[in-house]
């Protein structure tokens, strides 16, 4: 589903959802799953544990002019239910856009994973005028989630 400030697409994985969430919570799995080919690695965060947690990730992207970084700022946290962050460049604040990732049971050894960028609540002017939202494509993340699916099943 699109609509004008936000993408979110879905996927039903073949494994619990404590499975799946051991992955997305752990940083370092981070660029293993990225769809868009921006993520390089983890900056030796922890894994996520509560909202207010920071985890840093090299990046890499034209829109920056190559290599950058970016803190994370988790906000929503749910153990096997709920993960989102907003990003923002290294030592800045978040200038609003958030990734979300929802999980619902079916059952006991399948997962909905529910995954959505949303830039709904930037307002900088400025920013928008030098980044054309969305900066991540349906398509990167229907990548992320066949990527999620393979970091949990191995298949």
């Amino acid at each position: 589903m699109t609509d004008d400030k936000k993408i979110t697409v879905e996927r039903t994985i073949q494994a619990p959802t404590a499975a799946v969430f051991d992955v997305l919570s752990n940083p370092e799995r981070h660029a293993q799953i990225d769809g868009s080919g921006f993520v390089k690695g983890d900056v030796g965060s922890n894994r996520i544990q509560q909202v207010g947690d920071v985890f840093t990730m090299d990046m890499t992207g034209d829109h920056m002019g190559g290599d950058y970084q970016t803190d994370n700022t988790v906000t929503g946290y749910s153990p096997n239910q709920l993960l989102a962050w907003q990003t923002a460049p290294a030592g800045q604040e978040p200038p609003g856009w958030q990734w979300v990732w929802e999980l619902e049971a079916e059952g006991s050894e399948a997962t909905k994973v529910r995954h959505t960028y949303d830039w709904s609540n930037v307002t900088d002017q400025e920013l928008l005028s030098k980044i054309s939202f969305p900066l991540v494509s349906q398509a990167d993340l229907e990548s992320a989630l066949t990527n999620l699916d393979q970091a949990v099943t191995g298949s």
